[in-house]
């Protein structure tokens, strides 16, 4: 079959995706993967063939152009998840007003702008390939939209705890108590207006899939009703070098500190004070290894004698070493890291971070400090009790259990295929 993989252009949310790419590849399926023009050295770095379709654009900088009241990217985006989505983690705002009205603001600021550059040229080329399968990234909405107008199968996949599809259950269900004519849907109305213009119609698939596959562990998902498919995350970073000073294992115990590649990717700052992590560290018998962007390394004002700064490692091999992981509850960070298994020290700021660092250190095996919250006696103390107590290392065993025992993108293979027949339209809208 003919497998279409879509995304933003967006490492976080792509080189998620990638190993499936790969799985589907090598059981015999072709398979594309659309990305903007610009993004299509991420894909075929992989090995993989890309697909340039649309215009180029960066995901952040569109988002800060919308937000116009806003002078520039240096503003400090809000804590946690953006409205609607701030409901799948706080359920007061489970509240019909307040989903309504963040869905207005997210079509306008978020998806309209993100999707609008790759809807014509995707479909265009949909038609010309013919998918049998669409797999896509929740905030690539201009996938289900080539999906429908050709009438493939298709699904999410998941690069985070699903909010989205969260949110979207809260919404219906409190869609059904309205009365007619007063169930305003604008996520709905906006994604049904390009289904009709390419002779389809909206459906609820269009929004969260035929089915999801979800990357996290049962103990770390949020409760959705939709159809899930549960697979491993194997981690993929892009291009690798295994520096000489990590073949050999660390005579002390190694801590990582890494704030992840999305930041710095657009020029914006780590949400936390790096010094003051490194500071809270110096004094430890231990070995720190932090990632850290060169433009970030050169605002610091003292390197601890016990630190080893680096822009780059690849975390797949830097976590076995470790005894302790320091980051921004990065999905992929985090389970990387969890696979080994290392207790976390989450320090998440924006996005799904707060969501994930919950849900973790819920599991036991981690703990989350809001990032502002990180300050050098916090940190410490929580480095302390990470390394001290065997009852996190406990914890981040049962979770690396949990994770192992989840099928792997090869083993998706053959229930993809299922999905497909039963999905796929018999009669193709590619005419």
């Amino acid at each position: 079959m003919r497998v279409l993989f879509v995304a933003n252009p967006e490492k976080a949310h792509v080189l998620p995706m990638l190993p499936l790419a790969w799985a589907l590849r090598t059981a015999g399926h072709e398979v594309r993967v659309a990305c903007t023009p610009w993004f299509a050295d991420v894909i075929t770095q992989a090995g993989l063939t890309a697909v340039p379709v649309g215009r180029d654009y960066d995901l952040w900088e569109l988002l800060r152009r919308q937000m116009h009241t806003l002078p520039d990217w240096s503003y400090r985006p809000e804590y946690g998840l953006p409205a609607p989505y701030d409901a799948a983690q706080d359920p007061a705002k489970a509240d019909w007003d307040h989903l309504v009205k963040g869905y207005e603001e997210i079509v306008h600021l978020w998806h309209k702008p993100a999707s609008f550059p790759l809807i014509a040229d995707l479909v265009r080329f949909a038609r010309q390939w013919e998918p049998d399968l669409v797999l896509w990234e929740p905030l690539a909405m201009a996938a289900p939209i080539a999906a429908e107008a050709v009438g493939a199968a298709h699904g999410r996949l998941l690069w985070s705890a699903d909010a989205f599809g969260t949110t979207r259950e809260h919404f219906l269900r409190l869609r059904d108590r309205r009365p007619e004519g007063a169930r305003p849907d604008p996520l709905g109305d906006w994604l049904g207006g390009y289904a009709r213009m390419h002779g389809g119609e909206f459906t609820e698939s269009m929004v969260t899939g035929h089915f999801t596959i979800d990357q996290l562990p049962a103990s770390l998902r949020l409760e959705s009703g939709l159809p899930s498919l549960p697979m491993r995350f194997v981690p993929y970073g892009g291009p690798a070098v295994l520096p000489k000073w990590l073949w050999a294992p660390p005579e002390r115990p190694r801590v990582a500190l890494t704030m992840g590649v999305s930041s710095t990717d657009h020029g914006a700052g780590y949400e936390i004070d790096v010094q003051d992590v490194l500071d809270s560290l110096a004094d430890l018998d231990v070995e720190v290894v932090a990632t850290v962007a060169e433009d970030e390394q050169r605002k610091l004002a003292r390197v601890p004698s016990n630190a080893r700064l680096v822009p780059y490692v690849p975390l797949h091999a830097l976590a076995p070493t470790c005894s302790l992981a320091i980051h921004h509850a990065g999905f992929g960070t985090f389970l990387t890291m969890a696979q080994h298994p290392v207790p976390q020290l989450l320090l998440p700021w924006d996005f799904d971070g707060p969501v994930l660092g919950r849900r973790a250190a819920a599991q036991g095996g981690s703990l989350a400090i809001e990032a502002d919250r990180a300050t050098v006696p916090a940190v410490r103390e929580a480095v302390l009790r990470l390394l001290g107590e065997p009852g996190f290392r406990e914890r981040a065993a049962a979770l690396r259990d949990e994770l192992r025992a989840l099928p792997s993108p090869n083993a998706l293979v053959p229930e993809l295929e299922r999905l497909t027949a039963a999905h796929r339209s018999p009669a193709r809208r590619s005419a």
